[in-house]
């Protein structure tokens, strides 16, 4: 029975620490072994107690100048489980921390005498005998270093290294360019300078449109230079559509007073406010009498629209943040908000979030940004014609427009392959466009994890 109990309390414990999520558990372990990393320095200088100076002097003997070696082993192992939300720390992991600490130890005792303790010494002599000091310095730092990448679980970025000894094409292809503009690159030294200065014009008038068009295009957007570590040119905004057409909205004066008129005869007194001209409707602001229930206002929609003769009329009671009613009317013609007009607002290129998107204009004609950072799980819905792939290429372009490819990685899935195929060369992609099913569950899954 006891035996039982036993196995059974076991088992219980056992549940709660998997009923923990692995992220818990990381930070748990990250704050106890960076608590001991604090106890080993106050134990070094004497103010943790007798506990402490025990320790010291048992490890101080078995490890000399090593002791030292144990905050830094539990600090990185701590870093290494508070970074276990981006990759689980494994028992290779341990593995690595206990070569960093053997390692060094045996690195200490070579460089300082017999500085390592009992271990130190064990581990450094056989090295010594087989490979000489040089040789043993090199295979124990190499050793260091691939600990700390284990620990981590981390690579080095050897082509980020390289590029930054090597030349990139798209400048010696520029560099080229602009010698073949300015004419210094012809060949023939013999030329006259007569002949060479028409050359040199004919190519500058060939090219000067080439020219300016680039600058201008890229001269459009200028985003701001502090969210990005490297420098990013991001595509020109002529590939985009400016806003085309103007709001017809007839005479607004005429409105204001079809309104006023119309509610006066039902016993409704009321003052018009400002007009506000959208590129699809035009609000009309009113502010009621003292007194006047707002039902009485939203019951007469009906009216409104035969004395407008608009529909639909939309009555907005009361406008948010402020102490009027607005009653908004189509506009006759209507303008096509275009997404180059968009970005090139300040509100998106001096904007700090790299998750900013457009959303189009208000009524008042204004832009209008979101931050999808704030909106992880967003859904787009809607029936057939409302707008739902247009709002779907507007955001992607919106943070297309906003990020580099090293910032920004796309997995686009497009069953229908009718929407998202088209942006397959784009560099931010993590895979080509997923167009079968089994594929998207996979891709999901490898996300998720």
């Amino acid at each position: 029975m006891g035996r039982k109990k036993k196995t059974e309390l076991e088992t219980e414990d056992k549940n709660l620490i998997s009923k923990l999520k692995g992220e818990t558990v990381g930070w748990i372990l990250a704050i106890s072994l960076f608590a001991i990393a604090i106890f080993f320095i106050l134990s070094s200088l004497d103010k943790a107690g007798i506990a402490g100076q025990k320790v010291y002097s048992i490890f101080r003997m078995f490890f000399g100048l090593g002791f030292y070696l144990l905050p830094i082993v539990s600090m990185l192992l701590s870093i290494a489980y508070a970074r276990s939300y981006i990759r689980p720390v494994t028992k290779v992991q341990c593995v690595g921390a206990f070569i960093f600490f053997v390692s060094a130890l045996s690195l200490i005792n070579i460089i300082f005498v017999d500085s390592g303790g009992v271990l130190g010494k064990l581990l450094s002599t056989p090295l010594l005998k087989l490979f000489d000091f040089y040789v043993t310095s090199i295979i124990l730092v190499s050793l260091i270093a691939v600990s700390i990448l284990v620990i981590f679980d981390v690579g080095i970025n050897f082509p980020y290294l390289l590029s930054l000894f090597k030349k990139n094409k798209n400048d010696e292809l520029e560099k080229e360019q602009d010698v073949k503009i300015s004419g210094v690159g012809l060949d023939n030294k013999n030329i006259d300078t007569k002949e060479q200065n028409s050359t040199t014009t004919e190519i500058q008038k060939i090219n000067k449109p080439l020219i300016e068009a680039r600058d201008k295009e890229f001269s459009d957007l200028h985003l701001n230079s502090k969210m990005y570590s490297k420098p990013f040119i991001p595509p020109p905004l002529s590939l985009l559509e400016k806003d085309k057409g103007k709001p017809g909205v007839g005479d607004v004066k005429a409105n204001a007073n079809i309104i006023k008129r119309t509610l006066q005869n039902f016993g409704i007194i009321v003052e018009m406010d400002e007009v506000s001209i959208g590129p699809s409707v035009t609000r009309y602001a009113l502010k009621p009498a003292e007194g006047v229930k707002l039902s009485k206002i939203l019951g007469l929609q009906n009216n409104l629209e035969l004395a407008l003769a608009a529909h639909p009329v939309r009555i907005e009671a009361p406008i948010p943040g402020k102490s009027l009613v607005g009653i908004e009317m189509p506009n006759t013609t209507k303008t096509t908000v275009g997404l180059g007009t968009l970005l090139a607002y300040p509100e998106y290129s001096e904007s700090e979030k790299p998750l900013i998107m457009s959303l189009g204009k208000d009524i008042s004609g204004g832009s209008y940004f979101a931050n999808m950072a704030k909106m992880p799980h967003l859904l787009i819905a809607g029936a057939t014609g409302s707008g739902k792939s247009v709002t779907i290429h507007v955001l992607i372009n919106s943070l297309l427009f906003r990020n580099p490819p090293s910032s920004l990685k796309f997995i686009m899935i497009d069953p229908k392959r009718v929407e998202l195929t088209l942006y397959n060369k784009i560099p931010h992609l993590l895979t080509p466009v997923i167009t079968e099913p089994k594929k998207a569950i996979l891709a999901l899954k490898w996300a998720a994890k």
